[in-house]
């Protein structure tokens, strides 16, 4: 239902003659615009760190970087192969890293800060049924219709706040990944919780979940790799820009 024009008119004007209620403060439209500046500006450049300079000896291979991934090329908005995170992130991944160095253990990050227009790459070849080119290697078990329903893939990602990891561990001796039961990025229940798996990979995926809670990080239930900040800095749908040298 629409207004009567006079009466909005005579609401307007009589508007412009009444007082402000906050003496000595800017008000009506000048007042809201300075913060909801200043937050659109916060929210469109998330404040981002190189990890592997705040972890000491973190390793990172970020696969949506390259073409070693599931859909078998660079992901849109990859245009530097680096583990960018929030400073709370990176600063409890360092808190984890130095409890499993104690052990002979160090961290490998597959991925951290993912844009958003990478997340809509994935659903658009997770919807083009001809795109198989990663499938032996990364879904041989699940039907590519399935990916969404499982929870594989999805149209928005935590990762894209900033705040969220993938990763592995590694012996420091050798620098090798430790066995985890399989490898990482495979769609398949054996990448869950409770999954039937030999008890040298259910001992290391107990470790590396425990150093990561221990640090402040939540895991995933369908992916052992896969751990989020749980006081991470921003919420909501997460941030555009793209993973490059900034």
């Amino acid at each position: 239902m629409h207004a009567n024009p006079s009466a909005r008119a005579a609401r307007s004007s009589a508007a412009r003659r009444r007082p402000s209620r906050k003496t000595g403060r800017k008000t009506g439209l000048a007042a809201a615009l300075v913060p909801l500046f200043l937050i659109g500006a916060a929210r469109a450049e998330p404040e981002l760190v190189d990890a592997t300079r705040v972890v000491p000896g973190l390793v990172a291979e970020i696969r949506y970087a390259g073409s070693h991934n599931f859909v078998g090329r660079p992901i849109d908005g990859y245009e530097a192969a680096l583990c960018l995170l929030t400073h709370r992130a990176a600063r409890a991944l360092a808190r984890a890293q130095a409890a499993l160095a104690r052990d002979g253990y160090g961290l490998k990050v597959f991925d951290c800060y993912r844009p958003r227009r990478a997340v809509a790459d994935f659903v658009r070849w997770a919807r083009d049924p001809a795109a198989l080119a990663g499938k032996d290697e990364f879904y041989p078990e699940v039907d590519k219709r399935d990916l969404f329903r499982l929870g594989y893939i999805a149209e928005a990602s935590g990762h894209s706040r900033g705040s969220t990891v993938d990763l592995t561990l590694v012996d420091k001796a050798t620098g090798n990944e430790v066995p985890m039961g399989t490898p990482f990025d495979l769609f398949s229940p054996r990448s869950g919780e409770g999954a039937e798996i030999p008890p040298a990979a259910r001992a290391n995926r107990a470790r590396l979940k425990a150093a990561m809670g221990r640090a402040g990080f939540s895991p995933y239930a369908q992916e052992w790799w896969h751990f989020t900040l749980r006081d991470e800095p921003h919420r909501g749908p997460g941030f555009d820009v793209p993973v490059s040298v900034r």
